[in-house]
């Protein structure tokens, strides 16, 4: 059996899937394989009322990487918003920058605390060498302006992942050091959740080294 064939026969199987579980089962299958020939069937399991199965297709959709982005960016407006917060987990896992706008626009004002949480996260590992030199600074500024603002976000969880959106900026970008670092220290001092102090004390310790 080629590999083709195979891809093929795990796309059907998700197309005669029956059952929830059913489905779960064949999405995983095709996630697997990491393979460009997967994509729009991925892509569409993030709008079946299917939490688990989009979870397994997000987790496929990042694996397979840079290819997802324009065929998801294309069929975005079309999505309601459940799935377009599924793909904006994806973004987020990916990286690039073409999503960029998405991922600011998500990290700061999604009503979805685990879809705010994502991009925030998101943000800190953007692949700036995808764009053109003379837009890499003024983008960067924008991420490290956009995730002190979600730091102070009222969820907790999302303050969580922009602490580490802050530190993988930081180490990507070492002019930002200094400032993140300055930041986090005010951060670590104010923030009432305990998690958030111990969590910027572990950036801390890496920052300053």
């Amino acid at each position: 059996m080629t590999e083709a064939t195979t891809i093929k026969e795990l796309i059907q199987a998700v197309d005669r899937a029956d059952s929830a579980d059913e489905l779960l089962d064949a999405v995983e299958n095709l996630s697997e394989k990491k393979h460009k020939d997967a994509i729009p069937t991925l892509i569409e399991v993030l709008g079946f009322n299917n939490p688990g199965a989009a979870v397994a297709a997000v987790e496929g959709l990042i694996n397979i990487g840079e290819p997802v982005v324009p065929i998801l960016l294309e069929q975005l407006d079309g999505y309601n918003y459940g799935a377009r917060a599924w793909a904006t987990r994806v973004f987020a896992g990916i990286g690039d920058p073409r999503a960029l706008d998405l991922l600011l626009s998500a990290a700061s004002s999604d009503f979805s605390l685990s879809v705010r949480r994502a991009a925030a996260k998101g943000l800190g590992i953007i692949r700036w060498s995808k764009l053109p030199e003379q837009e890499i600074l003024p983008a960067q500024t924008q991420v490290l302006k956009t995730l002190f603002q979600v730091s102070e976000d009222p969820e907790w969880v999302v303050r969580y992942a922009a602490v580490l959106g802050l530190q993988s900026l930081a180490l990507i970008v070492p002019d930002f050091n200094a400032e993140v670092v300055e930041f986090l220290k005010k951060l670590g001092n104010n923030d009432a959740e305990l998690a958030i102090r111990s969590r910027v004390q572990m950036a801390l310790n890496v920052l300053m080294q």
